[in-house]
């Protein structure tokens, strides 16, 4: 057989699930160079050569490479090197966590790092005595999980001027005790009021944040992804330099859409900036012809936008229903722009009253330059009024959703359901709602918000329960089917990254593929989870091997 007619790469003896309508299923793929070159049954080994290197699945399943729309891998893989504290359990062993590491780094004039979570603490607001305790020499500067929120000592308030008499920024909050005194929680924009005196990351050690990330992202079966923040924003240095820098140094094995950071303080004197931006980082497998907006906070804090005011304790309407981080109406022209100069727009909404924003500003953008393919995406949508539903395919907006948080867990329970009251509270993650409208599905992670791990997040969209939890099922009529999540992992993750030659596995496409333990749909609901990834392969080349794959 002639050498230039063989496959460089055969994948046999195991279920492959395509996501391809035409043929869902097969049992084997031939690969030459970076594209899949047939896919079948047995007749595919007909282009097995003397060269050809042969992938015996041994029953284990194929699949396209896993996609996430929506993750911040430079600053996951940065915080990895400093203070990690996305696992600490409770608040003694956070306190041990970062003792720890400051008395392992004595020469770091700040004490850095993340991932603490909300439900630790009592109210999800720790304060500035216990790191007063655990670090009493120098300032301590750690945001938690989600990224909303910050947690500093007193001496990192001292580094900033903070004191009872500062007034909260307009698009956050800094926390108090009950005498009127700066607590050590800052929430939002107030992040930045001590942000700005914590010292930068040098290149150095973002690019090695980069490649730490990406390592992680591979070992998950990940081939690509939509960077949901490149600029600088509370404490996060610039992450594009990083990126490009990978490209050119040969380093950057996945396929990247950037999304360039929009500066809510400075309004359309910025597009210039971007559109120079865009020009110079989109490189090689780097694409930066996204703009990120976030238009609102999250529902923990009460600064995610809800259409009606978030109730207190005692069941009472609050009088406050979040912060809309753009108005309204500059947000309708910002989009417009955006739009005509062939940006998507990729939105942070979490709340109701964001969500109906971003796509009142889809709306306006259609109505001024028609309809064109930047596929704008709304991300997180943990609130959406039923409204709201039927216009994401009316509109070709894209719902971006974040499976893991659609469960029961302390932090939906104690810090979320109680302050959205009963009916608001089974809206939560629409997952069905909007694929039985026709909406297109995209997936992503949020990492380090949450884990990185598609398989898990597979497992959430399909069951709305966590592994082994006791706890009831969250809002079962919004769960989908498993072809669904993978789907929306894949093609609708593909799509929304514009990368319509990568999603599913199809002659002619590029030869981004992972393979599992296990086929998943053989396989009841219950166990997803529990399936592992052994390889994964980006345009036929073998990024990440297991040990005992």
């Amino acid at each position: 057989m002639p050498a230039d007619t063989t496959a460089d790469l055969v994948f046999t003896g195991g279920p492959v699930h395509t996501v391809d309508p035409a043929r869902p299923r097969a049992t084997s793929v031939a690969v030459r160079g970076d594209r899949i070159v047939a896919v079948g049954h047995d007749e595919v080994r007909d282009l097995i050569g003397p060269a050809t290197e042969i992938v015996d699945l041994r029953g284990r399943l194929l699949v396209p490479g896993f996609q996430d729309a929506h993750v911040h891998p430079v600053g996951a893989g940065v915080e990895m090197g400093q203070c990690d504290l996305s696992d600490a359990t409770g608040t003694e062993d956070h306190a041990a966590r970062i003792r720890a590491y400051a008395d392992a780094h004595p020469d770091r004039p700040w004490i850095t790092g993340g991932g603490w979570s909300m439900e630790a603490f009592p109210g999800g607001t720790p304060d500035r005595h216990l790191l007063d305790t655990v670090v009493p020499d120098r300032p301590v500067y750690l945001v938690n999980r989600d990224h909303h929120g910050a947690w500093t000592n007193t001496r990192g308030l001292e580094a900033a001027g903070i004191t009872r008499d500062t007034p909260d920024p307009a698009d956050g909050r800094i926390e108090r005790d009950a005498d009127g005194e700066p607590s050590g929680m800052l929430q939002e924009g107030a992040m930045r009021l001590v942000a700005v005196h914590v010292p930068s990351v040098t290149p150095d050690e973002q690019l090695a944040g980069l490649l730490r990330a990406q390592a992680v992202l591979h070992s998950h079966g990940i081939t690509a992804w939509q960077d949901a923040l490149l600029g600088e924003h509370a404490s996060m240095a610039d992450a594009a330099p990083a990126y490009r820098r990978a490209v050119t140094e040969g380093l950057l094995t996945a396929r990247v859409r950037g999304a360039l950071w929009w500066d809510r303080a400075r309004g359309l004197d910025q597009l210039p900036e971007l559109l120079r931006r865009r020009e110079e980082f989109t490189v090689g497998t780097l694409n930066c012809h996204t703009v990120k907006i976030m238009q609102d906070g999250i529902a923990e804090n009460h600064t995610a936008a809800m259409l009606a005011p978030y109730l207190t304790a005692c069941g009472c309407a609050s009088g406050n229903s979040g912060i809309s981080f753009v108005d309204p109406r500059e947000l309708a022209d910002i989009v417009t722009r955006l739009d005509g100069e062939g940006f998507q727009v990729h939105f942070h909404a979490l709340g109701d009253r964001a969500v109906r924003e971003a796509l009142d500003a889809v709306e306006a953008a259609r109505s001024a330059g028609g309809r064109r393919d930047n596929r704008h995406h709304l991300a997180h949508l943990q609130v959406v009024d039923p409204a709201d539903i039927p216009r994401f395919r009316a509109l070709g907006a894209t719902a971006n959703i974040q499976p893991l948080w659609a469960a029961h867990e302390p932090q939906m329970d104690e810090l979320t359901i109680p302050f959205l009251g009963r009916q608001r509270a089974a809206r939560q993650y629409p997952f069905a709602g909007l694929a039985d409208s026709g909406a297109t599905l995209a997936a992503g992670s949020d990492w380090p918000v949450s884990s990185p791990d598609p398989i898990a997040a597979l497992h959430i969209a399909v069951n709305r329960r966590q592994p082994g939890s006791d706890r009831p099922v969250f809002l079962p009529e919004q769960r989908i089917t498993l072809s669904t999540a993978l789907a929306a992992y894949t093609a609708g993750s593909a799509y929304v990254n514009h990368l319509d030659d990568t999603g599913t596995i199809s002659p002619g496409k590029l030869a981004d593929l992972t393979v599992l333990d296990r086929d998943i749909f053989s396989r009841p609901a219950e166990e997803i989870a529990e399936a592992r990834v052994r390889q994964t392969f980006v345009g036929g080349r073998r990024v990440h091997h297991a040990p005992d794959a």
